[in-house]
């Protein structure tokens, strides 16, 4: 157990609410709309220093000015994160902060309905999951995509000046091609890590001899083409006020079979393949961080069968897990 408690207040639709958690699987029920997810969406904010869902203009409840979330550990530390209408601030060991400093965040593996979709996604969605993924794993990773994404904002914004020249943007291109090759770089390590487990992984679930891989696709071959191109596209991009060419086109491909998984894997296989990724990713938690992650479970037992349900729970039996559930009535802890 690595979490005691949270309180809310304001947070979406609970004005206030408090919870106490179970020593290992704790569970929430209710019908649809009543605040299920925004329990974990707060917890995991706690946790890691910001939403899975939304700005935090659109967690402050209607009506209200403000919000806050207090979340108490089983080793008597505290983490509060308030945020007034305009800014946000962390209260972690009795130091405020404008960002969740890296010693107090804590790892989770988050599982929610659309990523037994994530199969045949579409690529922004896939590399959303695979960044947070990454992200979690290394802060320099949170940091390169960070510095990467302002620079692409500012080379759009400039593309889009009527008089903007090649010279105007070589700083942004520079910077573009700094932290996208680092990046580029990271997710190609990352998924080589995740190809070493994924065949035995899903084999655990399935039961069968099926081969099972994930590709990453770059458009971008190395530092040297990267910059190359986006000289060589500056016209273009100009005319289209958006940066054609970059690592922010990347795509990652599920491989079922030496065939693409979208199209040739059943439903069942996908959902596999996909519970094995998070297996993997609770795996790589604990060899990168040291840490078995706090699990989030939001409303997926509805979407798998008995097997899978029971394979789920098995593989994070020793893990603090926190699941939402549809049922009857009002809000209910078990």
């Amino acid at each position: 157990m690595i979490i005691r408690s949270i309180k809310l207040a304001n947070f979406r639709s609970h004005e206030l609410f408090g919870l106490q958690f179970n020593q290992t699987i704790t569970k929430i029920v209710g019908e649809n709309g009543c605040g299920k997810t925004s329990i974990l969406e707060a917890i995991y904010e706690a946790l890691q220093g910001k939403s899975f869902r939304a700005v935090d203009r659109e967690i402050v409840r209607r009506g209200a000015e403000f919000y806050r979330v207090e979340l108490d550990y089983t080793d008597g530390r505290k983490t509060v994160v308030y945020y007034d209408g305009e800014k946000k601030e962390f209260l972690a060991e009795d130091k405020k902060a404008r960002r969740l400093p890296k010693k107090s965040k804590y790892p989770i593996v988050l599982f929610e309905p659309d990523d037994l979709n994530l199969v045949g996604s579409s690529p922004a969605s896939r590399r959303g999951y695979f960044d947070r993924v990454f992200g979690q794993l290394s802060e320099s990773y949170s940091l390169a995509l960070s510095r990467y994404n302002k620079a692409l904002r500012q080379r759009n914004e400039l593309l889009k000046q009527e008089r903007v020249t090649l010279a105007d943007i070589f700083s942004w291109n520079m910077l573009l091609v700094q932290y996208g090759t680092s990046l580029m770089e990271s997710r190609a390590a990352g998924v080589e890590k995740i190809n070493q487990k994924i065949t035995d992984t899903y084999h655990s679930i399935a039961e069968n001899d099926d081969k099972v891989a994930l590709e990453y696709l770059s458009e971008v071959e190395d530092e040297s083409e990267f910059l190359v191109r986006l000289e060589a596209d500056f016209e273009r991009d100009r005319l289209l006020g958006h940066t054609s060419f970059g690592i922010h086109h990347d795509n990652y491909e599920f491989v079922f079979n030496q065939n693409k998984a979208d199209g040739s894997a059943s439903r069942g296989e996908v959902r596999s393949l996909v519970l094995a990724l998070k297996f993997i990713e609770a795996q790589m938690v604990v060899e990168k961080l040291g840490k078995k992650p706090v699990v989030l479970l939001d409303d997926v037992f509805s979407e798998l069968d008995m097997i899978r349900q029971k394979c789920l729970m098995r593989n994070f039996s020793g893990n603090q897990v926190i699941l939402t559930s549809v049922g009857e009535g009002g809000l209910m802890i078990e």
